[in-house]
């Protein structure tokens, strides 16, 4: 018998709802049989399934491990935690796939389903077939077998090792109240220095803030804990622990980009020549720095899926996202977790002889925009894309087509691309000095009206 997700849950990178409207433990059910019969026909056997902090999930996760277990698929539980915990166990345990029950850092009354194939993403048209897949009822059928395993302990022991003999540092930790505050924790105790933890109990209601490190106004806790005690470092993780945000001693909130200039060093110094990922999204000023350190850097696609397909396709070391996904080839397994990159960041702040703020300092200036978003419906967002494109085209502007439009001059770049989970474009501009960056913003909403919207106020 088929079964029919809610059209709009079946999205680029995950499968993501409104539990009750649009997400109920049915459509839980025919996910992990339809995944299941994924692996099956692809000759596999073991699946691992965890479940993130939310009310209903440990409810999705019993009706994922079902529909598994129903395509013949033998299942092993490592129950709640965050989504790099299911991600270790496919890997650590070398298993066929998993299944992460999480609504990740969205809103209390959304839940979700993040997949993996052994060690690769699964998504975009994948996730498509699954849907089609479970409309037609077109299942395998088995019965598999379910184990509860146990590897919390062995995930942060495996994490806290790559800390090395660096010196300590006194660190504020914030979980928001999502699932990495156990972890994050049992990290801390793990690691020598000072710490300091915040909302490390799980709640689904997230009471204190969001739990979004991307947003400034999240990290407000964070920055007023690591003022309040002269701390060096403040390390904030989303709801499910894949993205991480920081600040340095002074408060100075460091994005994606700008972290990953200080682990390129890192990583670069150990493995030169090596390519180093960052999306599309990310400063110019870090693909010249990669450069400069003799690397090689790529720009790629946004989405922690693409990443990664690109980080196994390229050998990258080291990839990451202005979202605060950072992915470790380097000594680790090639997955965006954030617990270990606080690991690996403290150690290179550890190792540097200086303090974070002093590495913020040796950074290059630029002057940007925030990520911007604004609304466009999702039938006509990537036809203004290529709207855009055609117009810069004929004009003969200088573009970069990766992912949307990134247009360079001579006063540095903006960018304007079709969000793959939303329907809204997202936009950035940056420059060297306010002024070019005013000519940039004007550039950019000029091509966004002549397509018919109204651009963000920049």
């Amino acid at each position: 018998m088929g079964h029919r997700f809610h059209p709009s849950v079946l999205r680029e990178y995950d499968v993501r709802g409104i539990v009750g409207e649009t997400l109920s433990p049915a459509d839980a059910r025919a996910l992990g049989r339809a995944f299941g019969t994924v692996l099956a026909r692809g000759g596999g056997r073991v699946a691992a399934v965890g479940y993130d902090g939310r009310e209903s999930s440990p409810a999705f996760e019993a009706e994922v491990v079902e529909g598994l277990r129903a395509a013949g698929i033998d299942v092993e539980r490592v129950g709640l935690g965050p989504t790099p915990l299911l991600y270790f166990a496919v890997a650590h345990r070398k298993l066929d796939g998993g299944v992460m029950v999480t609504g990740s850092h969205n809103p209390p009354a959304y839940n979700g389903f993040k997949m993996m194939r052994r060690a690769a993403g699964f998504y975009g048209p994948d996730i498509k077939a699954l849907g089609a897949m479970a409309e037609a009822g077109d299942f395998a059928s088995g019965q598999g077998q379910v184990r509860e395993v146990a590897l919390f302990d062995s995930y942060i022991e495996r994490i806290a090792r790559d800390y090395g003999n660096a010196r300590g540092l006194h660190v504020v930790w914030d979980a928001g109240n999502g699932s990495a505050g156990p972890a994050m924790a049992a990290l801390a105790k793990r690691l020598p220095g000072r710490h300091t933890l915040l909302f490390a109990d799980i709640d689904s209601r997230f009471p204190h803030h969001h739990p979004d490190p991307t947003e400034p106004k999240n990290l407000a806790d964070l920055r007023a804990a690591v003022a309040g005690e002269g701390a060096d470092i403040g390390i904030a993780f989303d709801g499910d622990g894949d993205r991480i945000g920081v600040v340095d001693g002074g408060g100075r909130i460091l994005w994606g980009d700008q972290i990953m200039m200080l682990l390129a060093r890192e990583v670069l110094a150990a493995r030169p020549g090596s390519t180093i990922i960052a999306d599309v999204k990310a400063s110019q000023a870090l693909f010249d720095e990669i450069a400069r350190l003799g690397g090689v850097p790529l720009m790629w696609k946004t989405g922690h899926s693409l990443i990664k397909a690109k980080m196994a396709e390229t050998g990258a070391p080291l990839a990451g996202e202005m979202s605060g996904h950072l992915f470790f080839a380097d000594r680790y397994y090639g997955f965006d977790d954030a617990l270990y990159a606080a690991v690996r960041l403290l150690a290179a702040i550890a190792n540097s002889g200086q303090s974070l703020a002093e590495l913020r300092d040796s950074l290059p200036e630029v002057v940007n925009t925030p990520e911007l978003r604004f609304p466009c419906a999702d039938e006509r967002k990537f036809a203004v894309i290529e709207e855009v494109r055609a117009r810069l085209a004929a004009a003969g502007a200088r573009v970069i087509a990766v992912d949307g439009v990134r247009v360079n001059t001579s006063d540095g770049w903006w960018l304007l691309r079709a969000s793959n989970t939303q329907d809204v474009l997202v936009a950035r501009c940056e420059a060297r000095d306010e002024a070019g960056l005013a000519r940039l913003k004007s550039a950019l909403s000029a091509a966004v009206r002549a397509s018919g919207l109204e651009p963000p106020a920049i």
